[in-house]
């Protein structure tokens, strides 16, 4: 998404389903069913933009997409030297996102 962040992203897939069930069981007037329309309506408030297609011999491709508010800046999204972005960050995160998978290790070696 270029609007919104993974996790969010995530939720809104998750909910769409839920959604999908709620509307096929005939549950339209679900308090749940309103409640999943107003976090759908609050996360794309900020979903707007352009969208360039290529059309050719029956296929769409996405050949560009511009957002004010996208999450995407080359500027800051770069691994050059910059103000905003450290490149010895990533050595603590990528530790820290690994942790689990190094604890199952350690289990199972019996560490």
């Amino acid at each position: 998404s270029l609007t919104l962040d993974r996790e969010t992203m995530q939720w809104k897939d998750m909910l769409a389903l839920k959604y999908a069930e709620l509307v096929y069981a005939g549950r339209w007037f679900d308090p749940l069913r309103q409640s999943i329309d107003a976090f759908m309506e609050n996360i794309t408030a900020t979903t707007t933009g352009s969208v360039t297609l290529k059309l050719y011999k029956g296929s769409v491709n996405v050949a560009s997409r511009k957002s004010p508010y996208s999450l995407y800046r080359e500027d800051i999204s770069s691994f050059e030297n910059g103000e905003i972005y450290n490149q010895a960050d990533a050595e603590g995160f990528i530790r820290l996102y690994g942790l689990p998978t190094r604890v199952r290790a350690m289990l199972e070696k019996g560490i």
